[in-house]
């Protein structure tokens, strides 16, 4: 399956749950030492990430989303494994109060 090199927050938690209920695993990944309040983040650390089963997804963050972004084609050769896509906007434009509801 082919992947975007973005997703918003909004693209981001209806994916992952739709994903997650497919057996996908999709990580949250800090890569600026800031957790996101209310996220399921963890830290970005390349040699615990290549533990990760084959196929998951991981969503980089950084504090605009440019800097991940542009370091998107070098976590994908670190990752050929995974698919790796950058959170538009960063942590500055995620919203604490969002959720996905049901269809």
């Amino acid at each position: 399956m082919k992947y975007p090199n973005e997703w918003t927050q909004k693209e981001f938690l209806q994916n992952k749950k739709r994903l997650e209920a497919e057996g996908i695993k999709v990580v949250l990944i800090d890569t600026i030492l800031s957790p996101i309040d209310g996220a399921d983040t963890i830290v970005y650390n390349p040699y615990e990430l290549k533990n990760e089963p084959e196929g998951s997804i991981f969503v980089f963050y950084c504090d605009s989303g440019k800097a991940t972004l542009n370091r998107l084609e070098e976590y994908k050769k670190r990752f050929p494994n995974h698919h790796c896509i950058s959170l538009k906007g960063g942590r500055g434009y995620w919203r604490i109060n969002m959720s996905v509801l049901d269809d």
